[in-house]
C-alpha cells in the first residue's frame, strides 16, 4: 500500500564475485600511469582464480603478456565482469551497455559526491543503469571485493560491506591475527548494486556467520530491512558502523512526533527492530563480528528460548581485576548470578584459598592456572547450571601463568557450548604468544574490557532477538481497510501540507477505532451548554482550528467550567481570544465541549515520514517527558505487537507504566493496541499523512483515551 517492495530483487552476484571472464578497460602496463596496479592485480586474480582476462585498450597490443582489445567489442564471448579505469567513465559505460557484460564497476570518483555537476553526471549515469541489463558497482568505489583471502582459517567467517574501502581495511586485516574474512563488498555511490543486496547475498552463504558493516548512508531504507529481514531469518548477526549520528534530519514539523523525528533515531529504531548490532568503532566493528561469529551455537540457547536472562561468570586471576570487569557488565545490564553453593565448595575445596572470592567474581589468586587446578576450576564454573556465559579477563600477560591458562581456556572452550569470551589485554608485541594461541583455539579474543563487554551484550541480545523473530513482512497488508476511505474524506478537506482541526483529526482516529474523549463541536454558547449537561460537569473547552495548533499557549483551552454560566462566558471568550490570536481570516470549526478526563498516565503516539523510510511511528510519554527530555522510540512499519511491546521497555520513564507513589498501573495492553491501529493507519494512508500527533494519550487503569490530536495532510510531491 506504501508502494515500498516486500522482497528484495534478486541479483546473481555470485557471477560477480566469481567471474569466469574479466574485462579491464583503461589496461596499462606502464609504471607511470595508476592504471598499472589495477592491471596487474586482476592479471594475477585471473590466474589464480581460473577466469579468463581481457585487457581493453586502444593504443596497446600487449599488456604484461595479454592481446589487448581496441574495445570491449572485439573480446570474444560473454563478459562476466567490466572493470571500467578509464577517465570518461559514464561514456565507457555506454559502450559496456552494448556489450555482453553481466556486470560493471566504475572506479572512479567525482560523482554526488563532489556537488551538483558530480549529482548531473551520477544521474546520467543511474538512468542508463535503469534503462539497460548491466548490473553496476559504483562508482566511487574500490575493487575489494577481488582481494586474496585465507583459505586456512576454518569457522564461521566474517563477510564485509563497506562504502569507503579504506575503513574496511582494519576488518580485512584481522585475517594476519587469524581471524576468518570470506568476502569483501565495497559499494561506493550505489547508483546500482546497494547494501542490502551484498548483505542478503553474504546472509545466504553457509560459511558466513556474521556481516560486518561500515555504512555513510542507506540509498533505501525498504530494502535494509529486507536485508536485515533475510539476515535474521538466517540467523546470521549484521554489526555495523553507521555514522552521521549527529545528523537531525531535514524535517522541522509543526507536531512532536515531527520534531523528534531524527535521522539517526530512526536507523537506531530499525536497527533495534531487525537486531542489527550498532558499534562506533573500526576496532569494534572487527572484534564484536569476530566475537559473534565465533560464539554462533549450532542451536539457539535454552535460556533465549526461555526468557530468562543468562548468568555471566567473570573468572579472574586478580581480585580488582574481577571486580572491574564485573562493574562494567553489571553496568551494560548483564547478570552476574551467584554460584550455585556446590560449585563454590568444590572451587574451595584445593582448588582455590578459601580467603578468596569464588561466588562471582570467581578470584583464583593466580597461582591454581599454572597447575592442574586451573583447568579443574574452569570445568566446574562451566558445568555450573547458573552460568550460561564466561567472561575470562586477563589485563596482562604473567609468564608463568599465561602458556597453562591459554591452554586450559582452549581446551575447556572444545568442550562446551557455552561461550567463553576473553581479554587479553597485554599490548601488542609484548606476549602476542598466547593472544594468537587463543585466537587460533577458536576462542573470541578482545583487547580491551570495552569490547569485550560491546560483545558480551550484542550475544545476549542478538540471541534472544533471534529466539522470538518473526519476520513482519510475511503477514504485511496489502489492501487498506474500509476505514482507509472514511479518513481519506476528512483528510482531504485540508491542503496538501496543511493541518486539520483537532475535531477533524479525532475524527480520523475514530474512523480506526481509536478511542476519544467523550465531546462534542458546538457552534454557539446555547449548543455548548447542552453539551456540557449531557457529558457531565466539569468540562473541558478549547477551540477547534486548523489554523490555531499550540492552543494551550494561546489561552484556547480553558479545563474545569462548572455551571451552565461558566460555559457561555467561555464560550465567548474562547471564540475571542481565537480571533484576536489567529486574525480576521482565521478558520474555526467551533468549540469543543469535553469530558474532563483525569488520573491515568500522559503518553503521545504519532507518525512522521521519514526521506529514507517512509512512515514511522513514534510512542513516548507526554508532558514533561516529550516536552523537555524527548523519552520518546520509533519503529518503522511493518512491524509486529511484540515490537509495540518492546517499544514501551525501551522508554526510560517506562516505570511510570507501572504505578508510582501509590497510583495503580497502567493499561500497556491499551497503549499497546494504540500503536498497532496507528501503525495501520500509516499503512493505508502512507501518502496521506504527513504527520500524526496523538498528545495527550492517557493510559489509564483499563483503557487509553486519546484527549487531543493532529494530522498534518502530506505533502505534494515533487
Amino acid at each position: 500500500m506504501s508502494g515500498r517492495p516486500l522482497g528484495l530483487r534478486t541479483v546473481d552476484l555470485d557471477a560477480f564475485l566469481h567471474p569466469r571472464s574479466i574485462a579491464l578497460i583503461g589496461a596499462s602496463e606502464q609504471s607511470a600511469k595508476p592504471n598499472t596496479a589495477m592491471t596487474r592485480k586482476f592479471d594475477a586474480w585471473a590466474k589464480a582464480n581460473g577466469a579468463s582476462f581481457y585487457p581493453v585498450h586502444p593504443r596497446y597490443d600487449t599488456v604484461f603478456g595479454h592481446r589487448v582489445y581496441a574495445s570491449l567489442a572485439d573480446v570474444p564471448g560473454e563478459i562476466d565482469l567490466a572493470i571500467i579505469l578509464t577517465g570518461k567513465a559514464v561514456d565507457t559505460f555506454e559502450e559496456v551497455l552494448a556489450s555482453s557484460a553481466k556486470f560493471a564497476v566504475i572506479f572512479a570518483a567525482g560523482f554526488s559526491e563532489t556537488g551538483r555537476d558530480g549529482e548531473k553526471l551520477e544521474r546520467r549515469l543511474d538512468a542508463l543503469v535503469r534503462g539497460g541489463s548491466v548490473r553496476l558497482l559504483g562508482p566511487n568505489t574500490n575493487l575489494n571485493a577481488f582481494e586474496d583471502f585465507r583459505q586456512d582459517l576454518e569457522g564461521p567467517s566474517i563477510a564485509l560491506v563497506t562504502q569507503s574501502g579504506h575503513q574496511g581495511r582494519p576488518v580485512f586485516q584481522g585475517q594476519e591475527l587469524g581471524i576468518r574474512l570470506s568476502h569483501w563488498a565495497p559499494t561506493g555511490n550505489e547508483v546500482d548494486l546497494e547494501f542490502a543486496d551484498f548483505a542478503a547475498h553474504f546472509a545466504s552463504q553457509p560459511e558466513v556467520g556474521v556481516v560486518a558493516c561500515y555504512i555513510e548512508g542507506f540509498k533505501d531504507g525498504r530494502t535494509l530491512m529486507l536485508a536485515a529481514d533475510h539476515a535474521a531469518s538466517l540467523h546470521k548477526p549484521i554489526v555495523m558502523v553507521k555514522v552521521g549520528r549527529t545528523d537531525e534530519g531535514a524535517s522541522m514539523a509543526q507536531s512532536h512526533t515531527g520534531h523528534l523525528t531524527g535521522s539517526d533515531a530512526i536507523t537506531s529504531a530499525v536497527f533495534r527492530q531487525f537486531g542489527i548490532t550498532r558499534v562506533d568503532g573500526l576496532d569494534e566493528l572487527l572484534e564484536v563480528s569476530a566475537g559473534l561469529a565465533r560464539t554462533r551455537p549450532d542451536a539457539l540457547p535454552t535460556w533465549a528460548t526461555r526468557d530468562r536472562e543468562p548468568g555471566v561468570c567473570v573468572y579472574a586471576i586478580s581480585g580488582g581485576t574481577g571486580a572491574h570487569m564485573a562493574d562494567m557488565l553489571a553496568a551494560a545490564g548483564l547478570e552476574l548470578p551467584q554460584l550455585t553453593k556446590a560449585t563454590q565448595k568444590t572451587l574451595h575445596d584445593g582448588l582455590i584459598p578459601a580467603y578468596l572470592r569464588v561466588s562471582n567474581p570467581v578470584d583464583s589468586g593466580g597461582p591454581p592456572v599454572a597447575d592442574a587446578r586451573g583447568r579443574q576450576i574452569l570445568d566446574a564454573i562451566v558445568a555450573d547450571p547458573k552460568v550460561d556465559i564466561v567472561v575470562v579477563p586477563i589485563t596482562g600477560a604473567v609468564a608463568a601463568f599465561s602458556k597453562p591458562f591459554t591452554r586450559d581456556l582452549v581446551e575447556v572452550a572444545a568442550t562446551t557450548d557455552k561461550p567463553i569470551f576473553v581479554v587479553w589485554g597485554a599490548p601488542p608485541g609484548t606476549d602476542d604468544t598466547y593472544y594468537f594461541r587463543l585466537l587460533d583455539g577458536g576462542l573470541p579474543v578482545f583487547r580491551t574490557f570495552g569490547n569485550c563487554v560491546t560483545a558480551t551484550r550484542a550475544y545476549v541480545d542478538y540471541w534472544r532477538f533471534a529466539a522470538h523473530y518473526r519476520s513482519p513482512f510475511a503477514d504485511t497488508p496489502t489492501t487498506p481497510l474500509a476505514a482507509a476511505k472514511k479518513a481519506r474524506a476528512i483528510i482531504e478537506q485540508a491542503e496538501p501540507g496543511t493541518a486539520l482541526s483537532e475535531w477533524q483529526s479525532k475524527r480520523v482516529l475514530a474512523a480506526y477505532g481509536i478511542r476519544t474523549s467523550k465531546e462534542r463541536l458546538c457552534s454557539s454558547a446555547a449548543e455548548a451548554v447542552r453539551a456540557a449537561a449531557a457529558i457531565g460537569y466539569p468540562v473541558v473547552m478549547k477551540v477547534s482550528s486548523p489554523d490555531l495548533l499550540h492552543k494551550s499557549d494561546l489561552g484556547l483551552v480553558k479545563v474545569g467550567v462548572e455551571t451552565a454560566a461558566a460555559v457561555r462566558a467561555t464560550y465567548d471568550h474562547l471564540l475571542t481570544t481565537a480571533h484576536s490570536a489567529g486574525g480576521r481570516n482565521v478558520r474555526i470549526d467551533g468549540v469543543i465541549v469535553s469530558e474532563l478526563v483525569s488520573g491515568g498516565v500522559e503518553t503521545v503516539v504519532g507518525i512522521s515520514q521519514d526521506a529514507l523510510f517512509g512512515p514511522v511511528v513514534m510512542a513516548g510519554l507526554g508532558g514533561i517527558f516529550v516536552e523537555v527530555l524527548g523519552d520518546v522510540t520509533f519503529r518503522v512499519p511493518p512491524f509486529g505487537n511484540e515490537q509495540a511491546v518492546a517499544m514501551l521497555d525501551e522508554l526510560a520513564g517506562a516505570k511510570m507504566l507501572d504505578g508510582v507513589r501509590g497510583a495503580k498501573p497502567a493499561d500497556r495492553a491499551a497503549m499497546v493496541d494504540v500503536i498497532m491501529k496507528v501503525q495501520r493507519l500509516a499503512l493505508d494512508l502512507a501518502d496521506e499523512i504527513g504527520e500524526l500527533d496523538i498528545n495527550p494519550l492517557v493510559i489509564r487503569p483499563k483503557g487509553a483515551v486519546a484527549l487531543d490530536a493532529l494530522v498534518i495532510r502530506a505533502a505534494k510531491r515533487k
